[in-house]
């Protein structure tokens, strides 16, 4: 198989096919192309995401292995659960998406530059806008204090970035996307690279293929607008 780095034909929506990204553990598949939400609609429908960082050219990846998460194998151990029950915080969807999206740019446990510069904060606002990007956010007495932001697409989620602010925000937003998720029978959160805080709450590595292979699978469960609307959700 040709190791080679596609260059996007700005004229054209089309990416080569994941496949053909190379080996290094990231995936790295093409350069190029923009940020409209047409692309990154198309990307997303095929497994593959933008990253980079200021003054790089736009870089699209597809990493082999995977990371994902199934929405019935979130991990909540028992101090967590305990968390859980005793907490006073609220978690919503689509309420703040760009507060969101700011706050995981600035994240303070981020020790390296943020890959979320104004430009792609600008196109995922746009993707929210169109209806396929999607913040969950966590609040406490008003306050928001974590969530995420993610694409959902052809019967998945992707899931993009994280913030937190006080103890466990971060995990109990993901736990309440999973809940949410898997009620209209959606199995599969794609973290894309894995990390400790993602294995530590259930996330596993599978071969692309594999994952393309669920993402296919998925193409039947297409959450309607109103899954989507802006709305408080559970945690328990």
């Amino acid at each position: 198989m040709s190791q080679q780095l596609y260059a996007l034909d700005d004229s054209l929506l089309a990416f080569p096919p994941t496949e053909f990204a190379l080996t290094d553990p990231n995936g790295l598949l093409a350069v190029g192309g923009d940020l409209s939400p047409e692309r990154l609609v198309v990307a997303y429908q095929n497994g593959i995401f933008p990253w980079y960082s200021d003054h790089d050219p736009i870089l699209w990846w597809s990493p082999n292995p995977r990371a994902i998460i199934e929405t019935n194998a979130v991990k909540i151990n028992r101090s967590l659960a305990k968390f859980i029950r005793k907490c006073d915080y609220k978690v919503t969807v689509n309420h703040a998406f760009e507060d969101v999206i700011d706050l995981c740019a600035d994240a303070p446990f981020r020790d390296d530059d943020t890959w979320i510069l104004p430009e792609m904060l600008e196109a995922y606002v746009r993707l929210h806008h169109q209806g396929h990007a999607h913040s969950v956010e966590v609040w406490q007495h008003g306050e928001l204090i974590g969530g995420l932001y993610g694409v959902a697409v052809n019967g998945f989620f992707s899931g993009e970035s994280m913030f937190y602010r006080k103890d466990n925000a971060s995990k109990i937003a993901l736990i309440a996307l999973a809940n949410k998720l898997r009620s209209i029978g959606v199995g599969l959160i794609d973290c894309q690279i894995q990390n400790p805080f993602l294995q530590s709450m259930g996330a596993v590595e599978i071969p692309r293929e594999r994952f393309m292979q669920m993402k296919h699978s998925a193409l039947n469960i297409i959450p309607d607008h109103k899954f989507w609307l802006a709305t408080e959700i559970a945690v328990s």
